[in-house]
């Protein structure tokens, strides 16, 4: 058993989602978003890459000493699956864990609404999932997945790195691929599973020109297509697409992702009231005649107004302010916790005031 071992079944046992293991600190872990350190020592440059090394195979280490960094799936048998990321910094090695669940998450487990869940069910274009790092991007991805292996008839491939949720076929064919294992490259991947006759995609991170070339590429061709981006908000999201391609073909892009774009989803977690775990924020855009119109003219800057001004309940849109304000309401989540991640805290501070005091 490796050394590191003990420190994930403490990880596991106290709940956390994350292990920090750097040279240099004490190690800590992440409860429900907040960092806390463990009862052990500073670690030594020497000891923490003994640690670490124990649980590199040969190929992992020569990756890493040529990279300074690599990402891989670390499965402790009995307890968790870690997605775990090692690299280099000033006082030596370091390293961060996070726990990857068993069980697969389902739209219920994580509050999504109905407008969210009907996005599976096109039968072509492309879905955006995006928010900062650790915002939860690939577990709202893995349940969109699962609730469409139990629900649809189709071929889905799913281009990672690591691979972190593994889907069993119940209703659907599921191809699941890893970028420096199974395939070079996501740009490559891509390349390849067009020709594998898929009726969704799911790409893990639209991390360059290429990749975004194909997967609008398969998005006109017939296929849905899932990816994400790390950006704050949907504007952003779009933004950030189009801002990537040459500027020569930025008109064309516009244009085609005002046809192909169903949807938007920005998401941040914030502590629920229970202090149990944390919730994940949404803000939606959904694909309409308006949206379309802003894209196609480049009034990105307009969208976050549009989303601040709809209603939920005829459109399924919402903003993320939005969200949080009936969260505050259902007692889901406390205000202080929604102030630190709202886009307008004093407007959503006033918005929660007037609640109260109405309830009242």
């Amino acid at each position: 058993m490796a050394r590191l071992d003990t420190f994930l079944r403490l990880v596991t046992e106290q709940k956390a989602s994350d292990l920090h293991f750097h040279s240099g600190k004490v190690p800590k872990i992440r409860v429900d978003g907040d960092l806390l350190p463990l009862d052990f020592r500073e670690l030594t440059a020497t000891e923490t890459a003994g640690f670490i090394y124990e649980i590199l195979t040969p190929r992992m280490r020569q990756t890493f000493e040529k990279a300074q960094g690599i990402d891989f799936i670390y499965e402790l048998k009995g307890v968790a699956r870690f997605r775990t990321n090692v690299y280099m910094q000033y006082d030596g090695m370091g390293a961060v864990f996070r726990v990857v669940p068993e069980k697969l998450p389902t739209p219920d487990d994580l509050l999504l609404p109905a407008s969210l869940r009907r996005l599976i069910h096109f039968n072509n274009g492309l879905i955006l999932v995006t928010g900062p790092t650790g915002s939860g991007k690939t577990t709202t991805l893995a349940a969109l997945v699962h609730e469409l292996n139990m629900s649809a008839n189709k071929h889905i491939i799913t281009i990672e790195d690591p691979i972190e949720f593994v889907h069993e076929p119940i209703n659907c064919v599921i191809t699941q691929r890893q970028v420096g294992v199974h395939v070079e490259s996501f740009a490559s991947a891509l390349r390849s599973a067009l020709r594998e006759s898929p009726d969704v995609l799911i790409i893990g991170e639209l991390r360059d020109i290429e990749t975004i070339t194909l997967a609008l590429s398969a998005a006109e061709t017939g296929v849905l297509v899932f990816g994400t981006l790390h950006t704050n908000s949907s504007g952003r999201a779009i933004s950030r697409i189009i801002d990537m391609v040459p500027e020569m073909i930025q008109e064309q892009t516009r244009s085609t992702l005002s046809v192909l774009l169903r949807g938007v989803v920005a998401q941040r977690l914030c502590k629920k009231a229970s202090g149990s775990s944390r919730v994940a924020v949404l803000e939606i855009l959904l694909q309409t005649f308006g949206i379309a119109n802003m894209i196609r003219e480049n009034k990105l800057h307009q969208l976050d107004g549009y989303l601040q001004s709809v209603n939920f309940e005829e459109t399924g849109m919402q903003s993320m302010d939005s969200c949080l304000l009936r969260y505050i309401k259902e007692g889901l989540i406390w205000l202080d916790e929604a102030l630190k991640i709202a886009d307008y805290p004093d407007q959503l501070k006033q918005l929660a005031s007037a609640f109260v005091e109405e309830m009242e």
